[in-house]
Parts: C-alpha cells; structure tokens; sequence
C-alpha cells in the first residue's frame, strides 16, 4: 500500500486531497496541530514521512483576513516556518518520500490583464502577497531534503463544501452576485477535483520539479464568473438573474466588516498551466460552466458557512 503525508490535512483542500487519495487505496498520514494528527508540528515529523511516497504540504494560516501586523505575521510564518521544519525532517528520515509537493499560490506573479503567466516566462509580481509566496518558495527549495521538489502555484480552488466560492454563492443568493470592481479582472480557477488530479499525476512524473500552476486553462473575467455563479446559485434561476454591482469602494468597506482584504478578489490572477499540459494532464473540468454544475449539485441551499478572519 503507498503511503502519502498530507501536512494541513484539515483545511478544504486537504480534507478533500485526504479522502480522495484514502478512496484509491492509499494510507494517509497526516501533521498538524490537531490531536488527531499522525504528527503535530513542534514534535518528531520523521516517524510519520518514514517510508512514504509523497508529501503534499498545504499549511498555512488562511488569508482570508485583514493584514494586521499580528495576522500578517501568522500567515508569513505559518507557512515558511513549517515548510523549514518538514524539510528538515525529510532530510533526517531514514526512508524519505520520493516527491515533496509543496503549497504555493498563483498570486506569486504580477497583476496581469495583457497575457497568460506561465512557469517560464511568467513575471513575479510586488507587495505582501508576493514576499509571502517568494519566502515560501524559497524554503522549499533550500531545505537540505534530497527529494524532488515542487511548488504548487494554485488557483483559486472550487468546490462543495467550503473553499472560497461559499462567499460568492452567498453574495448571489444575497442579491450582490454582480461585478466586482470594473469586472475585467481575470480570475483563475481549479476545480478541487482537478487539484486532486494533478497531483495524483505529478507524483507518477519523475521528470517534473519546480513550480507548476494548478490552475485551468480556461481563466474568465470576474464579471463572467460571478455571472455564471448567479446562474448555479442565485436567488433567481437562469440567465435573466442580476445582482448587485460592488465597485472598488464598496468592497473596501465589505472588506472592513467581515474582516478580509479586497486584494483578493480585485488582483487580476492570470495563470497557464504550461506544465501540466505539456506533460499530458488532461483537465476534469476546463470549464467553468461545467465545474460550477457539479458543485452546485452537491451545495445545499440557503447561506453557506464561510471562514471570518
């Protein structure tokens, strides 16, 4: 039986990484800080890594929040400090996992409105979000580990159950499922699925290291996302469905209430998942339409519960 570690097994994506790779036959390990963790940070990592495959590493404080000095260091450190740790202990484990597949985001490059960034020629971008992924980054390839070492620069990731479009099915069924700022942003997606997917094929691809953008090939303008959210959604079914418009201030404000930074939604994030299409991945749903459908059929109604900074 393959052994994979999931490090931040109970966030959304590692909860659904969990069960999905438990559903084809794997064991899963899991570090956290939770009792209920194989290994918890602070503790021996090595007993848990001993004779895995893989190690997928999804720590990390959420950034849904205000950058406070406080959570602005708890998102910093949370992820370089535990990426410093797990390298550490890979690098000390006996029988070490081939393939260390670390958390990274898409926000890494600049904001994009002219062209697709890619893993070669993307261009990285400035401010707090970008320091953030750079030092995580970085920690991941100077740790002493002798395993191969990928950094997955994700897209927003979509699916039942959590994750970050609750908020947006919740602003739909409110009736503000319009526009955010002037709309044009381009907003890259994955669907969870497709994350599960593409990890599953990184670790059977010996010859890929390095970054790789989890994201579809198919981006869309914000105002088309949300379109197709109220569509899923919203209050009123169908294509005649209209929601409330929320320009650049309005969501400076929203963002001051439920304690979030409007960077998220307004950054224009326009990723091409060059690697994965060169190394023959093929994409469960490349479309938005579609991976929108099938969550919506597993979503209840009414409002969702979201994660508050």
């Amino acid at each position: 039986m393959s052994v994979v570690v999931i490090a931040g097994a109970s966030g959304f994506i590692g909860r659904h990484l969990s069960a999905a790779f438990a559903a084809e036959g794997w064991q899963v390990r899991t570090i956290g800080r939770g009792v209920g963790a194989d290994a918890r940070w602070g503790s021996d990592l090595r007993p848990a890594l001993d004779g895995s495959l893989a190690v997928v590493n999804l720590a990390g404080r959420s950034v849904s929040c205000r950058y406070t000095k406080k959570t602005a260091d708890e998102i910093f450190s949370s992820r370089t400090e535990t990426t410093a740790a797990l390298g550490s202990a890979i690098a000390d484990t006996a029988n070490p996992p081939a393939v260390w597949l670390n958390s990274s985001t898409g926000t890494i490059y600049r904001e994009a409105r002219d062209r697709p960034q890619d893993e070669r020629t993307g261009e990285l971008g400035t401010g707090f979000s970008v320091a953030v992924a750079r030092a995580w980054e970085h920690e991941l390839y100077a740790a002493p580990a002798p395993v191969r070492k990928l950094a997955l620069r994700t897209a927003i990731t979509l699916g039942a159950g959590g994750g970050a479009l609750s908020a947006l099915i919740n602003l739909a069924r409110l009736g503000f499922g319009g526009r955010q700022g002037d709309g044009a942003q381009v907003v890259s997606w994955i669907h969870v699925d497709d994350v599960y997917a593409a990890i599953r094929h990184l670790i059977d691809a010996p010859d890929i290291s390095g970054p790789v953008n989890l994201a579809s090939p198919h981006p869309v303008p914000n105002a088309e996302l949300m379109s197709l959210v109220r569509k899923e959604f919203g209050w009123l079914a169908g294509e005649e469905a209209r929601g409330i418009p929320l320009p650049r201030a309005a969501l400076g404000i929203g963002g001051r209430i439920i304690r979030t930074e409007p960077e998220l939604v307004l950054k224009s994030r326009w990723l091409a998942p060059t690697v994965l299409q060169e190394s023959g991945f093929r994409f469960r749903y490349p479309e938005l339409a579609d991976a929108l459908a099938a969550i919506a059929r597993s979503t209840p109604r009414g409002l969702l519960p979201v994660q508050l900074g």
